[in-house]
């Protein structure tokens, strides 16, 4: 019992190494994007050959060397395709009024679709409460653990309904419509990427806003709800696409 005890106690302070589980089948995510941040990751999802969508506060840099086809971010397994980006269109207002997270990513040249490099569709309908999606990402799966992880990571989500969700933001939160949230107590809730992708019956649904259920497992995490934004999203193919010359970030 002693021996228990104390097995507990050094799991408790750290003393013992975290087990985060969570790794998705390899390349079971093939619209899933990596480009480094240091310690925060960050990611996105290739919907066209020429295009990345991410969150507001995930949006790399032009000149960003992303890269598809990843499972192992730390060795060669010879499935990546790496490619600049050429372009980044951030969804206003964010900083003044947070309604929105989102922003396109246009890379300098197209992707070539293959086994392990494929776009995932835009939603053709909302999520609804209830709902079990999928979220993956290169974060840590473990609630108050920071360190990004070398593997994808996939978690299985309920979508919560708003009114649920609004009960449980943080004073300095404000809510909008363009969110969608998901996990709750008892779930896998916890997914520490910046621009994890939330896909639903094979639909990209979200990209993370805030990771909640980092902080509480009781609590969703929040998502953009991406279908809300299909005209934007088809609205920046169109203006800012490869035919285009466009000076760099952009913020329309």
């Amino acid at each position: 019992m002693n021996l228990l005890l104390l097995v507990v106690a050094l799991g408790l302070t750290g003393a013992s190494p975290l087990k985060d589980d969570k790794v998705c089948l390899p390349h079971s995510r093939p619209w899933h994007v990596h480009w480094p941040t240091g310690r925060v990751s960050c990611s996105g999802a290739l919907i066209d050959k020429w295009w990345l969508v991410t969150s507001f506060q995930c949006a790399p840099t032009y000149g960003t060397l992303v890269s598809l086809g990843e499972h192992d971010v730390t060795v060669d397994e010879g499935t990546e395709q790496h490619i600049y980006v050429a372009d980044v269109i951030r969804h206003s207002p964010y900083y003044r009024s947070p309604e929105h997270s989102l922003a396109m990513v246009r890379l300098a040249e197209p992707a070539r679709f293959t086994q392990h490099v494929q776009p995932i569709p835009l939603p053709s309908r909302c999520p609804q409460p209830g709902e079990i999606c999928h979220v993956s990402g290169w974060g840590s799966t473990i609630p108050n653990h920071y360190e990004p992880s070398k593997l994808l990571k996939c978690i299985s989500v309920p979508v919560v309904g708003d009114q649920e969700c609004r009960n449980t933001f943080p004073d300095y939160l404000h809510w909008s419509m363009g969110m969608v949230c998901a996990g709750q107590a008892n779930t896998d809730n916890c997914m520490r990427d910046s621009g994890s992708v939330m896909v639903c019956d094979g639909q990209l649904q979200g990209v993370q806003w805030f990771s909640q259920g980092c902080s509480n497992p009781a609590n969703p995490s929040v998502y953009t709800k991406l279908c809300r934004y299909n005209d934007w999203i088809r609205g920046v193919m169109g203006r800012f696409g490869p035919t285009t010359t466009s000076p760099g970030p952009v913020t329309p």
